[in-house]
């Protein structure tokens, strides 16, 4: 029994929706195009592609559906206050033992933010 969270296969119009959304979500939180690279598993020249409506597909799609979540629950915490978001970002954080920008360069990492801000977002 697999754990693995199913891969999500983008049809062409998602494709280039989710890569717009994930350069903007990036934007939001003050993270470079080679920082966002890192963290969908990208080049930084595909990223400055994807600001030209190129797509992106495969593990990068998956990769990038999980930045946009830690966006937007990011978002919501902060009430939608931008530098709030960004210096969260930038800031050494205790309970994930590293800098949440640092830490979603990797895909465990990614994951582990994105964790951690849903059970923030919404305690039970």
């Amino acid at each position: 029994m697999s754990l693995a969270l199913p891969v999500q296969t983008p049809e062409s119009g998602d494709s280039q929706l989710v890569a717009r959304a994930v350069i903007r979500a990036g934007a939001a939180l003050g993270l470079r195009g080679a920082e966002i690279a890192a963290i969908i598993g990208t080049s930084p020249s595909q990223v400055s592609k994807m600001k030209d409506s190129a797509g992106v597909s495969g593990k990068s799609f998956e990769l990038a559906l999980y930045l946009i979540r830690v966006f937007r629950s990011l978002d919501a915490i902060t009430g939608g206050d931008v530098q709030s978001a960004k210096a969260w970002m930038r800031a050494p954080n205790r309970d994930l033992n590293g800098i949440p920008a640092e830490l979603a360069q990797s895909a465990a990492g990614l994951v582990a933010v994105m964790n951690y801000l849903d059970a923030a977002r919404a305690p039970i």
